[in-house]
């Protein structure tokens, strides 16, 4: 692995453990590795909570990530889950300083239905850019948007998405899978208005 190339998405968690030591210990070139790996994640995660001010929400949750990094304790999946918690909690404190409260949404029960694989995460994130959907996301209720950001954007696993979210795990489940069964139906609605005419 050469150093100061960027680490990608498929590289292997011994990569991204190993630059996370080093970043840990004070090595910036590793912190950069870091932040250019995780980044654009982050910066759509920030965007699908706060809009338009994504860029100053993620540079304040970077910071924090700067200034705490030697007192993190965990690995690279461990360290995803962290710096998304940490966007998370300064999207809310973006929230609460311009005067606007987030939705807050009760608890989701757990249901005993699991949910089918998330083959369809992967037919709706492939077919739009990135802009467009984010903006598709941002149209689903406040909990399934945050469920399917985590999961299919951040590439979060359901253990660590709960945990930034403080659900259980099952609920998380059945919130992205939820958002992601409407999210392809609205794509097929888009690819043909028919079907979406008809069903009303």
């Amino acid at each position: 692995m050469r150093e100061g190339r960027p680490l990608t998405p498929d590289q292997t968690r011994d990569a991204l453990d190993d630059v996370l030591a080093r970043a840990r210990a004070g090595d910036e070139a590793a912190f950069v590795r870091l932040y250019r790996a995780l980044h654009p994640r982050v910066l759509r995660y920030a965007a699908s909570l706060v809009g338009a001010d994504a860029e100053d929400v993620a540079a304040e949750a970077w910071l924090h990530v700067a200034r705490d990094l030697p007192s993190f304790r965990g690995d690279g999946d461990g360290f995803r889950a962290w710096v998304t918690t940490i966007t998370r909690n300064r999207a809310l404190d973006h929230h609460r300083s311009r005067g606007r409260r987030p939705v807050v949404l009760d608890d989701v029960l757990t249901f005993t239905d699991r949910p089918s694989g998330d083959d369809t995460a992967a037919d709706a994130v492939e077919r739009l850019s990135t802009a467009r959907a984010i903006a598709l996301v941002a149209t689903l209720p406040r909990e399934q948007a945050e469920a399917v950001m985590l999961r299919a954007v951040v590439g979060l696993d359901v253990a660590a998405a709960a945990q930034v979210l403080g659900k259980q795990p099952g609920a998380v489940r059945v919130a992205a899978h939820r958002g992601l069964k409407r999210l392809a139906a609205e794509l097929s609605r888009r690819a043909d208005p028919s079907r979406g005419r008809a069903a009303l």
